[in-house]
């Protein structure tokens, strides 16, 4: 019987915590052990966010040894093993593979001063097209560039720059490859071909990582290796057990859903909140920004990412929910489920307040800042919290919007993941704004649960996505848009929302150079 059974371990990197967990071809989870960070990263100077890679190693292993001490006879039916990570965080690594400094983190603020210039035929191409800033943005947030300007001493001795995922791969396999899924981040990758830049490609020197420190692609669902029997002692992962390549975790969380080609669309409700719909064609989300390789063969996944996105609502608990966190701590209770008990009490469009949540700097507008404009005297903080959850939605709608017109194609359903996906009153907003169905499925740790399909369909345990679909995603709750709701933010959303940035966008400019000549110095 436990033959015809066989399960998947996946290990869940996430910004918070690492996840080991076992599921079965249905889609159930078996087992799950979690060992949270505690510190997530420290900042050695305002805006900085880094970690020791060897950190999210150790705690990994607490989370592998405690699942090898509890479940021994679920281990010993796993047959295929893979992981997924948070993204754009490289790893620096000298010609032992030993680290050469801490991570820097996709939430890392710092940026490069860009000391050298690109060639000015090249700014003068970027220019043409209108990706100008949308360059200079990326840029700025490279770590490989913000090194050569800071750490001379650093960079010189980088041998490898490789994403966590590749580290973590190296470690558990002894090989310095990866997926090219992984790769979503500031990397001279060509998401079509799936493949590095050669040095002198135009895109590639945007990022100025020399092709030599790159590690080997290997095809999307290909076997990586068997777990060794040292790797084993030391994680308590099986030896022999097959580790197939994957790819991120939003990638995961889209599959994990369920997403279909076309007529589906995934929000993950996370720290950056993002709107995917899977494609077999190569089809980018709007000129000149990529599309990503899904974590399974032949797809790829068009993405617009709102930076900041479910980070606001920590920001929002922190400076302004005090008086909901003691009464959280009272009734034994989350701030959040406070907060949005009272946001029901808010009408749809928080009697006129409207939130842009450009709280970080973006690919699609790179001069964009928050704005929330609106105030009444009827307004509290609580119509601010609602307007920071609708703002969200709008910005993802107006992704999707994009997507639907690139791909000639409307989403039908919205399948919501991430921890603001666990919230009802949240995702009864998400169907009023978009007008379409929402719908969770059976647990909200869909990137693991994405990772474990692919991980089945690599092993050939099914023949197809589809056939993972069926087995494993099981839709649990379904919200139909109130249509009257969605009248009103129909009218929100065309006549007001969708105005802001063209009406403020000059304003952000002027703030950016105000910036610039007047800079804060922190302590």
């Amino acid at each position: 019987m436990e033959k015809n059974n066989p399960l998947a371990l996946v290990i869940d990197f996430g910004t918070q915590s690492v996840r080991a967990v076992i599921f079965d071809q249905a889609g159930k989870t078996l087992a799950m052990e979690k060992s949270p960070y505690g510190q997530p990263y420290f900042s050695s100077a305002p805006g900085y966010a880094e970690q020791d890679p060897t950190f999210y190693w150790e705690h990994m292993k607490k989370a592998t040894l405690a699942l090898s001490e509890n479940q021994p006879e679920l281990l010993k039916r796993v047959v295929t093993f893979s992981i997924t990570a948070f993204r754009d965080t490289p790893v620096f690594l000298d010609e032992k593979c030993e680290v050469v400094r801490p991570s820097i983190l996709w939430l890392d603020q710092r940026q490069a001063e860009l000391k050298k210039k690109l060639s000015w035929p090249r700014r003068f191409l970027f220019w043409l097209v209108g990706m100008k800033e949308t360059i200079r943005l990326n840029m700025k947030r490279t770590p490989a560039i913000w090194l050569q300007e800071n750490e001379p001493e650093n960079w010189a001795r980088i041998h490898h720059y490789v994403a966590l995922s590749t580290y973590l791969t190296y470690k558990l396999s002894g090989r310095l490859v990866d997926s090219p899924a992984n790769y979503t981040g500031h990397y001279p990758i060509h998401f079509k071909k799936r493949k590095f830049y050669q040095d002198n490609a135009l895109k590639g020197q945007i990022f100025r990582i020399p092709h030599r420190l790159l590690p080997e692609l290997v095809p999307i669902g290909s076997l990586i290796g068997k777990i060794s029997p040292e790797v084993s002692k030391d994680t308590g992962i099986p030896a022999g057990l097959e580790f197939y390549a994957t790819g991120t975790d939003k990638g995961a969380e889209t599959i994990g859903t369920g997403c279909t080609m076309k007529d589906m669309a995934s929000i993950s409700y996370g720290t950056a909140s993002t709107i995917e719909v899977n494609n077999p064609k190569y089809i980018e989300p709007e000129p000149f920004l990529p599309d990503y390789p899904a974590p399974i063969p032949g797809f790829y996944q068009m993405e617009v990412q709102i930076y900041r996105g479910y980070w606001m609502i920590g920001w929002y608990m922190k400076e302004f929910a005090g008086a909901e966190t003691a009464e959280a701590e009272i009734e034994h209770l989350a701030v959040e489920e406070v907060l949005n008990r009272k946001m029901l009490a808010i009408p749809p469009g928080s009697e006129g307040l409207i939130l842009q949540p450009y709280w970080g700097p973006g690919l699609r507008r790179p001069e964009a800042r928050g704005a929330i404009i609106g105030f009444s005297d009827v307004h509290t903080r609580v119509h601010m919290y609602r307007a920071i959850v609708e703002g969200i939605a709008f910005a993802l709608r107006d992704g999707l919007e994009g997507i639907e017109k690139r791909q000639h194609h409307k989403v039908k359903e919205i399948r919501v993941s991430g921890g603001g996906s666990q919230s009802d009153a949240i995702c009864q907003i998400t169907a009023d704004i978009f007008g379409i169905p929402v719908s969770r499925i059976q647990t909200y740790e869909t990137a693991s649960l994405g990772t474990a399909m692919a991980a089945f369909i690599a092993h050939g345990d099914f023949n197809s996505y589809e056939e993972a679909i069926k087995s494993m995603v099981h839709p649990t709750d379904r919200f139909e848009p109130n249509m009257k709701n969605h009248e009103q933010y129909e009218y929100l959303y065309n006549k007001v929302y969708r105005k802001v940035y063209p009406r403020l966008g000059d304003l952000y400019k002027r703030l950016r150079e105000y910036s610039n000549v007047y800079p804060v110095a922190r302590s």
